[in-house]
């Protein structure tokens, strides 16, 4: 399961709007390589709407089946808003339903090892 935790808006190239629905997966225990103690966290993603602001508004706290996987990506920069330190990721989280075809899995999958 995944719940709906927020939305964003984003500009189209012709300068309409859109929204995107930010979704979190569940809990996980994760170790820490710095410190060696464990933290609580979760895997968040965006997903496309054809919603308007209202009713994306409406639909935070909304539940609904699927999960947030991984997968792997071209390196790119990202900067850290607390500090400012910019950092090099390779990876970044997609929305898959629990229903998905197997075709689409399979892709996702792709994507995942095509940047190995």
């Amino acid at each position: 399961m995944v719940r709906i935790i927020s939305y964003k808006t984003r500009q189209k190239e012709d300068g309409t709007e859109f929204y995107l629905l930010e979704v979190q997966g569940g809990i996980e225990m994760i170790k820490s390589q710095t410190t060696g103690q464990y933290y609580a966290t979760a895997k968040k993603a965006t997903v496309s709407t054809t919603f308007d602001e209202d009713t994306c508004r409406g639909l935070i706290g909304t539940e609904f089946p699927g999960k947030v996987v991984k997968i792997k990506t071209e390196p790119y920069s990202y900067t850290i808003k607390d500090s400012g330190e910019v950092i090099t990721l390779e990876h970044r989280f997609i929305y898959l339903p629990d229903d998905v075809d197997s075709q689409e899995e399979v892709i996702a999958k792709e994507l995942e090892t095509a940047f190995m």
